[in-house]
């Protein structure tokens, strides 16, 4: 999102001197690379109402195809695991384990189809329908999905098909995250559905094995590859197939497992069948290089909506630069990691009447860690406190003058309004 008049927030890299950033080729052995890729939804199609109908049929009979999105029910009492073991971030997969690894998931992940229909204006005033088909993957037992906003996005009605060709119709959009590619959906009237375990994000390395699990091209439904992490921390700019809209993202994981259209909102997992990343993106011009979102950028939201019924993004409210080794010399910075709090004469990097104004974070402080977790390889800020929900107070490691310093600040709730 972008910095504008009215006040919306972003905690996502700004360049100096980049108001607005280009997409380029995908270079990924660049220390801060900017790519162009694809959003990995499967291309939308426009049908007659009739051809719509025949693909709801198809829906129905376990043909593999659907997308969903949560519906909000506070009656619920949704039960989800949020695992904060590593070890599955140091196993590795043996021979003939790959399979073992996609048995302990494979019941949680869906296909997705979400629908939109218009009134058409010819001489007998048809109805058209335009679908998309993507990923999802089961956090609750009673039915809260986690998936892309760009997958359920724009739509009027939405399927969510099992692994078993069990279809769900009755699906609604609960959340959508303001300051990410992330949504929620809802199945209604469930109670028995086999959620996944969502591992811990901080501690992937590269080199690290993983599984990638999605509805590939929108008709293979929970296809399986494998791959290593490629890298993380990667900044990207993802557009429709299309080429008409563009999104920035930050933070993401790179894999080399293949990602492919309608793999979108599908999980990435390790050796220990934890999810750690939400399939998103595949580059439009490389071999083999897709991007994931860090799963720890989602547990605050989820978190938030098993316990109220709805969600918020937790946020501090600056603008920052997310330090390397280059622009810390550039900046006269004492650290090579961390995010700068950094004014522009378009913009202040406290956002007034924030949680970072009401802390008293200033401008050129520099952000080192939360609650303890290094800001860089663990992830940026706005990934680290996306794991916790709006009203939790945490700890930033703030280097003011030269001098070590820590901040209590107590995260408020935003959310997207159209």
């Amino acid at each position: 999102m972008e910095n504008n008049e009215e006040g919306k927030i972003s905690e996502a890299i700004i360049e100096e001197k980049k108001e607005e950033v280009k997409p380029v080729e995908v270079k990924p052995v660049e220390v801060k690379p900017v790519a162009t890729v694809e959003r990995t939804v499967a291309p939308r199609s426009r049908n007659s109402l009739a051809t719509a109908l025949a693909i709801l049929a198809l829906l129905l009979s376990g043909g593999g195809l659907a997308l969903g999105f949560i519906a909000l029910d506070t009656a619920m009492k949704p039960i989800t695991v949020l695992s904060s073991d590593t070890d599955g971030n140091s196993a590795n997969f043996t021979e003939g384990s790959i399979a073992d690894v996609v048995s302990k998931v494979t019941d949680g992940v869906v296909s997705i189809v979400a629908t939109s229909s218009s009134r058409g204006s010819g001489l007998w005033g048809q109805s058209y329908s335009s679908g998309t088909a993507g990923t999802g993957m089961i956090v609750t037992a009673d039915g809260y999905v986690l998936t892309n906003k760009h997958v359920a996005e724009g739509a009027s009605a939405y399927s969510i098909v099992l692994h078993d060709g069990t279809t769900y119709t009755d699906v609604k959009l609960a959340a959508v995250d303001p300051l990410n590619d992330i949504a929620f959906l809802k199945i209604n009237g469930v109670s028995d559905l086999k959620p996944v375990t969502l591992g811990d994000s901080k501690t992937i390395s590269a080199g690290q094995q993983v599984v990638a699990i999605g509805n590939a091209l929108g008709q293979y439904q929970n296809s399986v590859t494998s791959g290593i992490i490629s890298g993380t921390g990667r900044s990207l700019t993802a557009s429709d197939s299309s080429g008409n809209f563009y999104e920035k993202l930050s933070d993401m994981i790179q894999t080399d497992a293949a990602i492919n259209s309608g793999n979108s909102g599908g999980p990435l997992i390790n050796a220990a069948g934890q999810v750690i990343g939400v399939n998103t993106a595949t580059s439009s011009s490389g071999e083999n290089v897709g991007f994931a979102i860090p799963i720890a950028s989602v547990k605050g939201m989820l978190s938030q909506l098993i316990a109220t019924g709805t969600a918020e993004r937790a946020y501090v409210g600056v603008y920052s630069v997310d330090i390397t080794a280059s622009n810390a010399k550039e900046y006269g910075l004492p650290v090579t990691s961390g995010t700068y709090v950094y004014s522009q004469s378009s913009y202040s990097a406290i956002l007034s009447g924030s949680p970072a104004a009401k802390s008293g974070i200033q401008d050129k402080d520099i952000i080192t860690a939360v609650n303890g977790v290094k800001i860089g390889a663990s992830g940026s800020l706005s990934t680290l406190v996306g794991e916790y929900k709006p009203g939790d107070t945490v700890s930033l490691t703030i280097i003011r003058d030269g001098k070590e310093i820590g901040v209590k600040v107590e995260l408020a709730g935003y959310k997207e309004t159209k």
